[in-house]
């Protein structure tokens, strides 16, 4: 597992991911959550600790789930990957897909390089 400080920011930039995908400001975010809009703001740039009861209120607001936004290194949370690309190619062509498949490839060979240097 990566360092606490790295994982705040990990799973502050979900959120904030999750949050623009479904055009929901930040403002809004809060009022849906019961929270302060500084503390999303803190949260979603990893500056604060989040509490348990406060990331289940986010998870509710955004309507995700708790691996949605953790996705920690179990075989879980891996398993749900194959559904999550299957959901993204779902009304694509097949030269869409064989180029987010090609796109993919490439983006796996520079990480494991990047990885071993």
């Amino acid at each position: 597992m990566q360092d606490s400080q790295d994982f705040y920011k990990t799973i502050g930039s979900r959120i904030r991911d999750i949050r623009v995908s479904k055009g929901i400001s930040q403002a809004d975010l809060a009022e849906a959550a019961k929270l302060s809009p500084p503390v999303i703001s803190s949260l979603e740039n990893g500056r604060s600790k989040i509490w348990l009861i406060t990331f289940a209120k986010v998870c509710e607001a955004l309507q995700v789930s708790a691996n949605d936004i953790l996705r920690l290194d179990t075989p879980a949370a891996i398993n749900d990957y194959p559904k999550e690309f299957t959901s993204l190619i779902a009304d694509c062509s097949s030269s869409e897909i064989e180029s987010i498949l090609k796109i993919a490839q490439e983006v796996k060979s520079s990480i494991r390089k990047q990885n071993i240097d």
